[in-house]
């Protein structure tokens, strides 16, 4: 079942039985980022917190794309991982 919003992929996610990997959680933060907010305007997060410099980066590598653009590829990679994870 594909969801025909955000909001219901967003809640699909919820409904995972298991976690996907960093990489695909990574990819679904940077794509809702980019999707609610645009652009990466933020400081870099410093020293080691290697986790938020993942996400960081993961938004900013989406920069230029647009909302309804991240909003559809956010919603059809839940769609893909609904698959594997439900």
């Amino acid at each position: 079942m594909k969801p025909a919003t955000l909001e219901e992929a967003v809640a699909l996610t919820q409904k995972f039985t298991s976690r996907p990997s960093n990489e695909e959680l990574l990819r679904l933060y940077g794509l809702y980022k980019q999707a609610t907010e645009g652009d990466n305007e933020e400081e870099r997060p410093g020293g080691f917190d290697f986790k938020a410099a993942a996400k960081y980066n993961a938004w900013l590598m989406l920069k230029g794309k647009s909302k309804e653009e991240a909003s559809t590829a956010y919603i059809e990679l839940v769609t893909e991982l609904s698959g594997k994870y439900l």
